[in-house]
């Protein structure tokens, strides 16, 4: 059979046939001096025109090169068009240096010939690779290359065709059925012509005089010429890795191929995903022998780490990315990775894989531009040797990104002494910011979180996780109910807020630590020196980047809310989810929270009389009186919604019930059902209203009739009836005022009252009813207090924490302070 390609030449150049031609071959590394070839040139005059050549160049032959002449004789007594091959010239020269010179005049000599002819032709293949070269080796490749460069031109495998003919020739018997090549090709070519804007121009860029059908039928071609390979693969070692001094284009690329097209071939029984075309992404980098074949081509072995973290190894951050990918997006990653190893490891000066370069070496009918775009910027956000160049580029190194520093940096964090304590800071100054209720971080027990009945935000330690049934549900329910052994008197003020389970947010702040960590280290000058000055400018933001992602996720983590409630069927709490949120916007994360309870109907800001009449205790409804220390409780126990100050606001609005006539207020009630003092439709002091079993809220009608009721008169005394003729009675005296001389008529001088001593505990609730109201008699009335109690350990501390709670919910914490130690 004929050699493809040979007829469209012949015609060309206008031959029915090709010339028959005498040809010599000199091959190295195979010639060694014998009787009748002696030299290379007698050799090879043997083989073109047998004796006579030999004749023709001379008596000296066998100790002198020929001169141009003498070979102008060989080539006219070859009778025919002549053609000469060497090989493995460097062998020769090396295994017979005592005729380096004489060789090195004689191919002199024979391509100045060669020029003198238009019957003839040499071939001199030449290693462009000085892998393994030795000096000597190094000087006369450059000799005999600028020797032959002077008349001759080089004739290397420029573009995929010949390349892929190459290949083909080498590697395969058999490329399968014309139909499914054409097929093949065809469908390829179909979806680069369709997303040639997204595509290097030298792939898909035709004459701008071509039709369409033209336009795509150059691509099929191009592909044609390359299949089974997809021609991004054959080119890349032309276009990219020619440079190279190690690199063998023609053994090395066959040596790479033959074991690629093996482990492809096994791939294809062992794995679902089977490609049409050998693509740059099938290279099976994580066999070991072929990493050996590329990493020698490429003359850097420092790669393999960069290879087996990012790219092949066993725990590579593609293969992380490629754990739920399938289909035609089946190990994406990884195929992307090994793209951009391929595109961005060779000779060339700018050593980057540009995005249009990677669509065109991966993407394929069933994979389109973006999945690439994506993957790519998936693995150089994870990935430790592989960083981003420009806005589209793509490089991997031996030389690790600050990432990988980070990576290492965040392995050496301790759990107890860095991470807990950053992680807790970060949550408290999230929660202060803005912050107007009080706030009880990460309480360690329940004695630690105070009574109080103004409204308090408990946040839970970020170890805790939120569940909706579990321990950490239960035990949030039991210290809510319970302050120690004893029962809370204010359970519906406490409004806990917990972190939703998962590890992100704890994630978020090692990384930030380990960001801040690297910063650290760079600027004390540890660091910075091996790492590219982009990855060293970058830093600042990235700290500052990681800060903020640490911040936010405190937003999104701290979204599960539970408060008291007493229905039993709900576990005794009430739980909601604030949903997403973000640190960027202009809400607290406390305001947050309170907005969350008000659009819940779990909070308010004050309350109206239509509330409290809707929600009078039915067993009050016949007395119309609801004790004002019952009331408060209502608010603060869960029974009626919640107020953010509930004294503070009751104070406000029972005032102003009372003035507008929704309400009365009463205090100091009598055996008969009255009281000692009522107040209706008028102004009454805020100091009236305090929340003690004995003053009361009236509903309307019941403040209206007793102040309608008439006052009861006095009884007076009943004189005696006189006696007829008896003695008249002795009339009373007027009463004289203590103190005073009753004859004198001065005035009474005014007298300071003190009260002291000490109060058993059973009356001490009955000073604030009995004893207080009648001072408030006097003028210039002064109540201090000074109480003595003794506890112990970790109480104590609660105790006092307890007591400044509750002077300053009374607002008096600047006038009685707690004192102990």
């Amino acid at each position: 059979g004929g050699v493809e390609g040979v007829s469209g030449l012949l015609a060309e150049a206008g031959l029915s046939e090709a010339p028959q031609a005498k040809v010599a071959v000199f091959v190295g590394n195979a010639w060694d001096p014998r009787e009748g070839s002696e030299t290379p040139w007698i050799d090879l005059a043997r083989q073109l025109a047998a004796d006579r050549g030999v004749a023709e160049l001379g008596k000296t032959a066998r100790s002198t090169p020929p001169g141009t002449e003498s070979l102008g004789r060989v080539f006219a007594a070859a009778g025919a068009p002549v053609l000469i091959l060497f090989d493995e010239v460097l062998n020769f020269v090396n295994r017979h240096r005592n005729q380096a010179d004489k060789f090195h005049a004689f191919i002199q000599n024979l391509t100045v010939a060669m020029t003198a002819t238009t019957h003839g032709a040499a071939v001199i293949s030449l290693p462009r690779s000085q892998v393994e070269m030795s000096d000597f080796d190094i000087e006369w490749q450059d000799k005999i290359t600028k020797v032959v460069r002077r008349v001759a031109k080089d004739l290397i495998a420029n573009d995929e065709a010949e390349i892929g003919e190459v290949v083909r020739k080498r590697l395969f018997d058999d490329l399968g059925g014309e139909t499914v090549r054409a097929r093949v090709c065809k469908t390829y070519a179909d979806w680069c012509f369709e997303r040639r804007a997204q595509l290097p121009p030298e792939w898909t860029a035709v004459d701008s005089a071509s039709t369409e059908a033209r336009a795509r039928e150059h691509l099929r071609a191009r592909f044609a010429a390359c299949y089974p390979f997809h021609p991004a693969t054959l080119s890349v070692f032309q276009r990219k890795w020619q440079a190279l001094s190690q690199y063998q284009q023609t053994r090395g690329t066959l040596a790479m191929l033959a074991q690629w097209i093996s482990w492809a071939h096994k791939d294809a029984f062992t794995k679902a995903r089977r490609e049409p075309l050998i693509t740059l992404g099938s290279a099976p980098l994580d066999v070991p022998e072929f990493r050996s074949v590329v990493l020698g081509q490429l003359g850097e072995p420092r790669l393999l780490p960069a290879i087996e973290a990012d790219i092949a190894g066993a725990h590579a951050h593609a293969r992380a990315l490629d754990a739920d990918t399938k289909g035609a997006l089946r190990d994406i990653h990884r195929r992307v990775g090994s793209a951009i190893l391929f595109e961005s490891s060779g000779g060339q000066v700018d050593k980057v894989a540009h995005l249009p370069e990677l669509r065109f070496a991966l993407g394929e009918p069933e994979v389109d531009t973006t999945s690439v775009d994506t993957a790519a910027l998936a693995l150089e956000d994870r990935a430790y040797f592989i960083r981003k160049v420009g806005s589209d580029g793509f490089k991997i190194s031996h030389t690790p990104t600050m990432k990988k520093v980070v990576s290492d940096r965040r392995a050496s964090l301790d759990e107890e002494t860095e991470i807990q304590p950053a992680l807790r800071e970060l949550v408290k100054r999230a929660f202060d910011k803005g912050a107007h209720i009080p706030r009880v971080f990460f309480p360690a027990d329940s004695p630690s979180i105070p009574d109080s009945p103004r409204l308090t935000l408990v946040v839970a330690d970020p170890s805790w996780e939120w569940e909706e049934h579990g321990p950490t549900r239960e035990r949030i329910a039991e210290w809510t109910r319970k302050r120690g052994t004893g029962d809370r008197l204010y359970p519906g003020s406490l409004v806990w807020v917990v972190r939703k389970p998962g590890r992100s947010l704890h994630d978020k702040v090692t990384h930030w630590l380990a960001w801040k960590r690297v910063a650290a280290e760079v600027a004390q000058g540890i660091l910075g020196g091996d790492f590219d000055p982009a990855d060293r400018a970058e830093i600042k933001t990235k700290v500052s980047d990681a800060e903020e992602a640490a911040r936010d996720e405190v937003w999104a983590g701290y979204i599960h809310v539970a408060l008291y409630d007493g229905d039993a069927g709900k576990g005794g709490l009430e739980a909601i989810n604030l949903g997403a949120g973000h640190a960027s916007g202009s809400e607290s994360l406390c305001g947050r929270v309170i907005t969350a309870l008000k659009s819940n109907a779990l909070l308010n800001e004050s309350v109206g009389a239509g509330y409290l009449e809707r929600n009078w205790p039915p067993a009050l409804k016949e007395s119309g009186a609801w004790p004002l220390s019952s009331l408060r409780q209502s608010f603060l126990n869960g029974s009626l919604t919640r107020l953010v100050d509930p004294d503070t606001v009751l104070e406000k609005k029972i005032v102003e019930f009372v003035r507008k006539g929704d309400f009365g207020l009463a205090s100091g009630k009598k055996a008969d059902g009255t009281y000692e003092r009522v107040w209706f439709e008028e102004p009454v002091g805020a100091d009236e209203v305090s929340f003690e079993a004995d003053v009361f809220l009236l509903l309307k009608s019941t403040a209206s009739k007793l102040k309608s009721a008439p006052e009861p008169a006095p009884d007076a005394p009943v004189p005696p009836e006189p006696t007829s003729g008896g003695p008249e009675p002795p009339q009373p005296k007027p009463a004289t005022t203590p103190g005073a001389d009753g004859d004198s008529g001065q005035e009474a001088t005014r007298q300071t009252i003190r009260v002291h001593g000490e109060v058993p505990p059973e009356i001490w609730n009955r000073l604030g009813t009995k004893l207080l109201p009648k001072l408030k008699s006097g003028q210039d009335l002064k109540v201090g207090i000074d109480l003595v109690v003794t506890a112990e350990g970790p109480a104590a501390e609660a105790l006092k924490s307890d007591l400044r709670q509750i002077l300053q919910d009374l607002g008096i914490s600047g006038d009685v302070s707690v004192e102990g130690g």
